[in-house]
């Protein structure tokens, strides 16, 4: 089963506030487009005009949804139709340069800083360039409306994810109402500042793919990395109630069995087991602890102090978007299917690295149809817990 048994206990820095919902929205690259669809139907199937979340978390391409629907905390139904929008006519050249030049480019400087240690050429910061992510986001977030909304009080809170790699803590920066306080855990807290564009890069850079962001002195990169409680952001920012989003179908963590076991992984399938276990596996694991958290506090039949309940549910694909991947991954542009090709990315294995980069409308839009009928099967247990009927109990 996704989803996760409520009410679930967890543990918090300080009191919540009864009754605010959080929206957690996981990292996940092309396929946060399932999650996209997963708001489109509950946009149809919420019976009220208000919005149902409080807080807002997320992290990479999950803070990206997170960001604009901040920005329409005023009309959430609008804003999740300008993600539908972007996310259903999607090309990779929206998020990255992917033509030859610039893929032939980066290749040469690469080797030529390999050949010469970095005498006659300075390797460049990460493999692509997401400049045109930059220049969307930046049309596509208005930073003021999410401040105007904080400030008055449409929105409790928003947090963007984001990992230093000096020191590799593990970072919130959110914007919410005056009685958030700030947090520290071990190598990890919640930090409040005015968030800009640069935070929203940060969060979304993956390693490797996509060069870091410098912030407040420091370099950070993709806010998947050290996320070691993925949902505690949401329980420090007061939520009682916490809907999660994620990307990964129950049972599909990794490449098939079978071609671990009679193969070498090639370096491409290496490096989509490495995106999996970075979006997915975190988010398992809290889960999981979460529900051993509930089993104690049920066994021991009374409040104990530093836990408190918190109804909690996760929805994800049912199917393994790996292999919608797969059906599409002809649409890539012909020069990011040639390194995939040369890295060995190939077949149903290749399907799960293309599966975070396959930013094209074919692919994104079967991810979004099927995040749609997966979601509006389930709006009975989804409205029960933003409702609050989950809660009790």
């Amino acid at each position: 089963m996704s989803d996760l048994p409520t009410p679930v206990p967890t543990r918090s820095a300080s009191a919540a506030t009864p009754g605010r919902v959080a929206l957690v929205l996981s990292g996940g690259g092309a396929r946060t487009a399932w999650q996209v669809g997963a708001l489109e139907a509950l946009a149809d199937t919420w019976p009220e005009e208000r919005c149902p979340w409080d807080i807002l978390v997320g992290t990479s391409a999950g803070a990206v949804c997170a960001a604009v629907l901040a920005a329409h905390a005023d009309d959430w139904r609008l804003g999740v139709r300008r993600l539908a929008e972007v996310w259903g006519n999607f090309t990779v050249s929206q998020v990255f340069r992917s033509d030859i030049p610039a893929m032939l480019g980066a290749g040469g400087r690469w080797f030529a800083s390999a050949v010469s240690g970095g005498r006659f050429a300075e390797a460049p910061r990460a493999l692509l360039d997401n400049a045109p992510l930059r220049r969307l986001l930046g049309a596509s977030v208005d930073w003021d409306a999410i401040r105007r909304h904080v400030a008055a009080g449409r929105l409790h809170a928003l947090a963007l994810a984001a990992t230093t790699y000096a020191g590799g803590q593990h970072r919130l920066f959110f914007e919410a109402a005056p009685s958030v306080r700030d947090w520290q855990g071990v190598r990890r807290g919640g930090r409040r500042t005015q968030l800009t564009l640069d935070h929203l890069m940060a969060s979304a850079a993956i390693p490797f793919l996509f060069p870091a962001v410098k912030l407040e002195g420091a370099y950070y990169g993709d806010g998947a990395m050290r996320q070691l409680a993925p949902l505690s952001p949401a329980i420090h920012l007061g939520a009682d109630r916490v809907l999660v989003l994620g990307v990964r179908a129950p049972g599909a963590a990794g490449m098939p069995e079978e071609m671990g076991r009679e193969r070498a992984p090639s370096a491409g399938e290496i490096f989509g087991f490495m995106l999996d276990t970075l979006f997915s596996d975190q988010l398992d694991a809290d889960l999981d602890q979460l529900r051993r958290t509930n089993e104690f506090l049920g066994a021991v039949g009374s409040p104990v102090p530093g836990l408190r309940r918190v109804a909690a549910l996760r929805l994800a694909p049912q199917a393994d978007p790996r292999h919608a991947a797969a059906r599409h991954v002809d649409t890539l542009p012909r020069a990011l299917r040639a390194l995939l090709g040369v890295i060995g990315a190939r077949g149903e294995a290749g399907g799960l690295l293309a599966s975070y980069l396959l930013f094209e409308s074919a692919y994104t839009r079967e991810m979004m149809a099927a995040g749609r009928s997966e979601t509006a099967a389930r709006a009975a247990e989804i409205i029960a817990l933003l409702k609050g009927a989950s809660a009790t109990g």
